[in-house]
């Protein structure tokens, strides 16, 4: 990985991580705030089709079913699309009050980030999600 490829992993690590304080935070405004006007995030039955929608999405979640959880991720792999285009692929799940581990059901999910370099800044563009399935048996 060059240089510039190796800070340009690190900023875009770095976004991720500012998304997932503000989450532990209740906060939809931080969790958006590197966002493009424009982004998109998909889940299963749902989307959302801008930062102020998904913003208000998040608020109302963080007041009411999301209140107080956090978000455990791992990161699976990074892709770089063109000289300003990023995929990022991760596994995540939410915490509720209480938890301090990862449970083992359809709270787990596998996530695409797509990352669009604008300004020399790094924003998520879109954002999409899907359970993990247990393997078929």
């Amino acid at each position: 990985m060059s240089n510039s490829r190796a800070a340009d992993v690190a900023a875009i690590q770095a976004v991720l991580v500012d998304s997932y304080k503000a989450w532990e935070a209740g906060d939809a405004d931080g969790m958006v705030a590197d966002y493009t006007a424009d982004a998109t995030a998909i889940m299963p039955g749902s989307l959302r089709d801008s930062r102020e929608v998904i913003r208000q999405n998040m608020a109302l979640a963080f007041e009411g079913p999301l209140r107080g959880s956090s978000t455990c991720n791992k990161q699976l792999g990074i892709r770089f699309v063109g000289r300003d285009g990023a995929i990022v692929i991760s596994r995540s799940a939410i915490l509720f009050p209480g938890e301090t581990e990862v449970p083992d059901d359809v709270r787990q999910v596998n996530a695409t980030w797509v990352f669009e370099k604008r300004d020399g800044q790094w924003l998520i563009a879109a954002y999409h999600n899907s359970p993990v399935l247990a393997p078929a048996q």
